[in-house]
């Protein structure tokens, strides 16, 4: 199965790739002629992992993108072109992109609410599932953790203009996500909120939030709230205060 997994990721980069060079072939043929290469073929190396909605696949390498905020989205492609995230197929592909045409990619990926994955089914000890609900909707304020709530938003669909939502993903995608924000492989501007976070969570806590939030239905309005006036309960490098 491991070995069937990594196979596939491999595939789904080389596909990416291949639809990469393509779209670059075609942006050179277009800047000749002073027309700018169409969004399906800009998003053409995306889709090719991601999806062709940003669905996400059924894997832990390629999570839903589909509605997320298009600043997060931009934020996060410039992190990865830039060095903020290590993965070097993404640096690969973003290498030499310029800030206006990620822009464009994000708002358009912003845009879309394709159906979310069937939650994760997995047999977990009931414990392990509150002791994840809690930290989700209360944190640990004698450890200085906030909730995700306090940040993500009541229906954890992310809020406007650069939170995430933290629902249609597998578990074992937010837990990896967890251990490079803890590594520091994974950072963000100064302050750098979520590092501050992940080093506070043990373990036992990050396997109990990503189950948790992994088996989470559907909510009954995907798009992510709306901003809010009121400030974070840590200071956020990367949001505006």
């Amino acid at each position: 199965m491991y070995r069937k997994t990594i196979g596939s990721a491999v595939l789904f980069v080389l596909c990416a790739l291949q639809a990469l060079w393509s779209g670059a072939a075609v942006a050179a043929t277009d800047a000749s002629s002073a027309m700018p290469p169409s969004m399906d073929q800009r998003i053409r190396a995306c889709t090719s992992c991601h999806g062709e909605q940003g669905q996400g696949r059924k894997n832990d390498y390629f999570p839903r993108i589909a509605g997320k905020p298009a600043e997060y989205l931009f934020n996060q492609l410039i992190a990865f072109r830039d060095g903020g995230r290590t993965y070097p197929p993404m640096g690969y592909l973003l290498a030499f992109l310029p800030d206006d045409y990620l822009r464009q990619i994000s708002e358009y990926f912003a845009a879309l609410q394709p159906p979310y994955p069937e939650s994760d089914r997995a047999t977990l000890s009931p414990k392990l599932l509150a002791a994840g609900e809690k930290l989700v909707t209360h944190g640990d304020p004698a450890r200085g953790i906030p909730a995700c709530i306090a940040c993500h938003g009541a229906r954890m669909t992310g809020t406007q203009p650069g939170i995430p939502g933290l629902l249609g993903l597998h578990a074992s995608y937010i837990a990896g996500q967890m251990g490079t924000w803890r590594s520091g492989t994974r950072h963000a501007l100064p302050p750098d909120c979520m590092r501050t976070i992940a080093l506070k969570l043990n373990d036992n806590d990050i396997a109990a939030v990503s189950n948790w939030l992994a088996r989470q239905p559907r909510p009954a309005d995907p798009r992510p709230a709306p901003a809010s006036a009121e400030r974070l309960p840590l200071a956020c490098g990367s949001q505006p205060q």
